[in-house]
């Protein structure tokens, strides 16, 4: 597969495909993590002197409102700060003022497209892969990096439309994610899988192919209680996924020593971090409690199976890590495996964004940009914005 150092880029129009989704909140930037991430290219193809364009999408585009709260400009104001270089920001995602712009950029300089998702205001022309808007974008540059990890299972405009028309290669930081996972393919054992978040559907494809790999699979989170509702035990108001409870069940009665279930758990009335809560036993559930996170046996439990662990991947956080009261079982387990210097892999969404809010990103292993593409590349699914470069 052709990767950046494989291009000779000095003078050259270069589009590099970022993930820029960053959380934003009254125009301010909460977390400029998936900004960072993208440096390395971006830096190295100023220093092969290239001139730079950049393409990101920012959340989704469904009607009129989402234009000015998904708007790009917060992103190149904080690009410009790291990089320590202007970045022109043009407000449009196709027409003479970004031709302009484009034909009047020098060696080193940087341009920003406005979000590549307004394009999906006229009939979704980014997410479809429109076949016109591909050829449009990629007649901008000479060449193409994709260096979007998150949205590389995905086959739009922004990657697989533009790759279909220019050579084209990957950017430092999926190289990076590649690495990493592929480490996953033939793990070093024992190898433990840690499963959260609240849907089992979800994750089947996973459990399915992790499990015959897998020395264990510790299942937290909301997904837990599906688990539990297909044992037979009372969950209360908790959440379930009831289309997945025959695989629970099958998954349980064929590996009944790999999967193991929380015995405890925090419980309370309503969805919220202000209602009372307490530990309770999973046979003592009552009808009008929900399970918020898993309970400090079960943490200990845990932490006595990830011990002599050599290899940890982590989906999805065990408990409602926005509330105060419900993030202990994902930071205890997480500190533990920081603490005894334990081999993990965040597999992207949630669980690195609760790693970050409890300080231990940047401690672990890796920390996976995608959530979804992980998810995709452990299933061993084709990634649309890889094969087109292959």
């Amino acid at each position: 597969m052709r990767q950046i150092e494989d291009l000779n880029m000095k003078g050259k129009k270069v589009l590099i495909r970022c993930d820029f989704n960053v959380p934003i909140k009254n125009g301010k930037i909460i977390d400029d993590t998936r900004i960072k991430g993208s440096l390395k290219t971006i830096r190295y193809c100023m220093d092969q002197q290239a001139k730079i364009i950049l393409l990101s999408h920012l959340g989704r585009i469904k009607e009129e409102e989402d234009l000015k709260k998904n708007t790009l400009l917060p992103v190149s104001k904080r690009l410009s700060k790291l990089l320590d270089r202007k970045v022109t920001f043009i407000d449009e995602t196709r027409g003479k003022t970004l031709e302009k712009a484009i034909e009047e950029l020098q060696k080193g300089e940087i341009i920003l497209v406005q979000n590549t998702r307004y394009e999906d205001l006229d009939g979704k022309k980014e997410s479809t892969n429109d076949e016109e808007l591909g050829k449009y974008w990629a007649s901008l540059g000479d060449f193409f990096i994709n260096d979007a990890f998150g949205t590389i299972h995905r086959s739009h405009a922004s990657n697989v439309g533009i790759a279909s028309h220019i050579e084209s290669a990957t950017g430092f930081l999926v190289e990076k994610e590649l690495n990493a996972l592929s480490s996953l393919n033939r793990p070093e054992s024992p190898f433990v899988v840690i499963l959260g978040g609240s849907k089992v559907n979800d994750k089947i494809g996973v459990i399915e192919k992790l499990v015959t790999k897998a020395d264990y699979i510790l299942i937290g989170g909301g997904m837990a209680f599906t688990f539990l509702q297909s044992e037979g035990y009372n969950i209360g108001s908790s959440i379930v996924d009831y289309d997945s409870i025959d695989f629970c069940t099958k998954i349980l009665k064929k590996y009944p020593t790999k999967i193991l279930l929380p015995v405890d758990v925090n419980v309370t009335t309503e969805y919220s971090n202000d209602s009372l809560n307490k530990i309770k036993d999973i046979t003592e559930i009552s009808e009008n409690e929900m399970g918020l996170d898993i309970g400090e046996r079960t943490i200990e439990i845990y932490q006595r199976y990830l011990k002599d662990a050599k290899t940890v991947l982590w989906n999805g956080p065990l408990g409602v890590y926005e509330f105060q009261k419900y993030k202990n079982g994902t930071k205890k387990i997480m500190k533990f495996l920081v603490d005894h210097n334990i081999r993990t892999i965040l597999g992207g969404g949630d669980i690195v964004a609760a790693a970050s809010s409890i300080k231990l990103r940047d401690k672990v292993y890796h920390a996976s940009t995608g959530g979804g593409a992980t998810l995709e590349y452990l299933e061993g699914k084709k990634l649309p914005g890889l094969e087109i470069i292959k």
